[in-house]
């Protein structure tokens, strides 16, 4: 599933930004705008308001008066100082006009306030007057239109100047992204040593920078196995086809018997199979290294999974002075074959450094969180604990002479520690005092029921002895 290109991180920050800063200003003066319209509005409103009490204040003198000639020198001079306002009686009877100042009907930007009056003295017969009383606010909206042009100028000189301030706020906020960036460029195969360096960089970045050394740590000692293991397969395909190709040069140079071809032919085929052994469990390291996941079926017990694998090194056994030991049983849905297999190498490997006239004990536990733990146990030599985490390496042996070399090509722990992993489980190793404990723990994880040891086994040890 493809995904849309972000683009630049500093222009779409400044981008928001701008429009922030731009939607900010515009409400702010908008609300100005507002708040200073609805205020002139107030304004004149109440000053409509006045001039009506004023108007009717007139009115009710000129009932004492009786004079109509002197109520409206009145009115005239009610006017003086007031040219913005225009006034219109009428007779509410018959529709005549009583006064008008400036325009009955205004027109244009005025506010316009229609009232009654009552009728003024001497003649109250003739009924009230109607008012039209007008406010010329030509000037206000004049004044009104010029606040909301330099509002709205201002508002875009102030996103533009906050827009290019912000611009180089975040350009200067995302320098040690940048420096990041030039730090990641100097990275190569031959200086994975090296680390990224977050003395300067904000705590937001702190997180990602030991996420990625971390993963330089151990992209780096992964490289460094693989030269390893480079180094190691070339060692151990070279013996043999030297040996396969020496062979064969020396049978090749003069004539010999059907007895002595045989007897060369039999030494190939044994380097041949020491050949398509490595090359088998290479295979299989591969296969388990790209998530193949084991074959469960029921196993009702792994104890006397173990003793079958006794069967096929009770000879082995028996030349090295060892008694073999199974403590403990579990059950649960495994791949059987893979555990065989497993359990080989590690009796194998105990076989190889015990002690002669030890015990191997094959300890099996379970816990009620359905992980089980399969150990093997041998007295001898303590593995040093700098090669103790390495134990589960390809081609990894402790001894630097690669002993028993001719018939251990170091990839037996290894296949151990994978085929732990196929059952979702890990590769156990621990030593000290003379006795090593190797093996793995399994999860037991086909069926909803825990792995738990029997009860009888757990309280008695079986033994057995090579030779019964």
């Amino acid at each position: 599933m493809s995904r849309s290109r972000i683009g630049s991180l500093g222009r779409r920050l400044s981008y928001w930004l701008a429009l922030q800063s731009l939607a900010g200003l515009v409400v702010v003066c908008a609300a100005v705008y507002g708040a200073t319209h609805l205020g002139f509005q107030a304004r004149q409103s109440e000053e409509l308001v006045q001039k009506q009490v004023q108007l009717r204040h007139l009115l009710a003198e000129s009932s004492h008066d009786g004079d109509v000639v002197t109520l409206k020198h009145k009115l005239d001079d009610f006017f003086i100082g007031h040219p913005d306002m225009a006034l219109a009686l009428t007779r509410a009877t018959d529709g005549s006009e009583f006064y008008r100042r400036s325009s009955p009907v205004p027109t244009g930007d005025v506010r316009v306030a229609r009232f009654a009056l009552p009728a003024p003295a001497p003649a109250p017969e003739q009924g009230s007057l109607d008012a039209v009383l007008a406010l010329d606010i030509r000037e206000d909206a004049a004044l009104l239109r010029r606040i909301g042009f330099t509002l709205a100028v201002a508002a875009l000189a102030g996103a533009l100047l906050v827009s290019a301030g912000g611009f180089l706020l975040v350009r200067l906020g995302l320098r040690p992204l940048r420096d990041l960036v030039n730090q990641t460029r100097q990275l190569a195969a031959d200086t994975l040593h090296r680390r990224l360096d977050g003395s300067a960089q904000p705590e937001e970045l702190e997180p990602l920078i030991a996420q990625f050394n971390d993963l330089l740590g151990r992209l780096e000692m992964a490289y460094a196995q693989l030269e390893g293991f480079n180094a190691d397969v070339a060692h151990e395909l070279c013996t043999p086809l030297a040996t396969l190709i020496g062979s064969t040069e020396l049978a090749l140079r003069k004539a010999r018997d059907a007895d002595e071809l045989r007897d060369v032919l039999g030494s190939n085929l044994e380097e041949l199979q020491r050949v398509a052994g490595i090359v088998h469990d290479m295979l299989f390291l591969s296969q388990a290294d790209r998530g193949a996941s084991a074959r469960r079926v029921p196993t009702p017990s792994l104890a006397a999974l173990a003793r079958q694998v006794f069967n096929y090194h009770e000879a082995a056994l028996v030349d090295a002075g060892l008694t073999l030991e199974i403590i403990g049983d579990a059950e649960g849905s495994f791949d059987t074959p893979l555990l065989q297999r497993a359990l080989s190498n590690l009796i194998g490997n105990a076989t190889r450094y015990a002690r002669r006239g030890s015990t191997v004990r094959v300890e099996i536990a379970g816990d009620p969180a359905g992980e089980v733990q399969l150990k093997v146990v041998n007295a001898g030599g303590t593995i040093g604990p700098d090669d103790l985490p390495r134990l589960f390496d390809r081609f990894y042996r402790g001894d630097s002479a690669r002993s028993d070399a001719d018939r251990n090509h170091g990839l037996g722990l290894s296949i151990v520690a994978a085929i732990a992993r196929m059952h979702g489980g890990r590769p156990l190793a621990t030593s000290s005092g003379g006795t090593s404990s190797i093996g793995m723990s399994l999860r037991d994880a086909a069926s909803n029921e825990p792995a738990l040891s029997t009860p009888a086994a757990a309280a008695a040890a079986t033994t057995v002895s090579p030779g019964h």
